[in-house]
């Protein structure tokens, strides 16, 4: 108990010696000294703005706080945004959608019709595949993206971006789930096709509707 005693006695001693006093000033002062020219570059920029303020300086404090949540919020929002990108582009492979010269030249109608028939065969892997490719072409037709070969899902989507963002976050979802069945060696059940072919539909409309049925 005396040692606690006597050790906490020494450290208020060195707490109050000069040495520790001088350096804590001297941080204050360095982040006084630091607030009060930036208050004051503030006030000078907002009098060449508007001469008609006298002294800004009263404000400034006020300002500069306010410019820096405004500069973290910006911050904060293009991190968020850059990790979700990351995100998303690691969740779509870099396998490409199109496998052939033949895919490439069906329409949508056409991969549609291929997706019947591979569903009437309980084939429904290879089904969501076909359906997917006839959204694709989809959108081609419409020039919301252009269907090549050598392109990514994360391509497709980065296009579709430009044009409609609610119709890109669908193909994202979608796109997920079609690499899970083409490429991660996933068969798809019948539980898991109908949502995925109710989506294609109502992307397709009518066309798309009477295609299938």
């Amino acid at each position: 108990m005396l040692n606690a005693n006597k050790a906490r006695d020494d450290i208020e001693e060195i707490l109050q010696k000069q040495e520790y006093q001088v350096y804590y000033d001297h941080s204050n002062g360095l982040i006084e000294t630091w607030w009060e020219k930036a208050k004051e570059w503030i006030a000078s920029q907002l009098e060449k703005l508007f001469p008609s303020i006298k002294s800004a300086s009263g404000a400034s404090s006020a300002i500069l706080i306010t410019i820096i949540v405004i500069v973290i919020l910006l911050l904060a929002f293009a991190a968020f945004m850059l990790l979700r990108n990351t995100r998303r582009n690691r969740l779509l492979r870099n396998e490409r959608p199109l496998q052939s010269l033949k895919e490439r030249n069906w329409t949508y109608v056409r991969h549609l019709e291929e997706a019947e028939k591979l569903e009437s065969l309980e084939d429904y892997t290879e089904s969501t595949r076909h359906l997917f490719l006839a959204m694709l072409f989809y959108y081609h037709e419409k020039e919301w993206l252009e269907a090549r070969i050598w392109k990514t899902n994360w391509d497709y989507y980065d296009e579709l971006r430009k044009v409609s963002q609610q119709n890109a976050e669908e193909f994202f979802e979608l796109a997920h789930f079609f690499e899970d069945a083409a490429y991660g060696e996933h068969k798809v059940s019948p539980e898991e096709y109908k949502p995925f072919r109710t989506k294609i539909r109502d992307i397709l409309g009518s066309r798309g509707v009477e295609s299938i049925q």
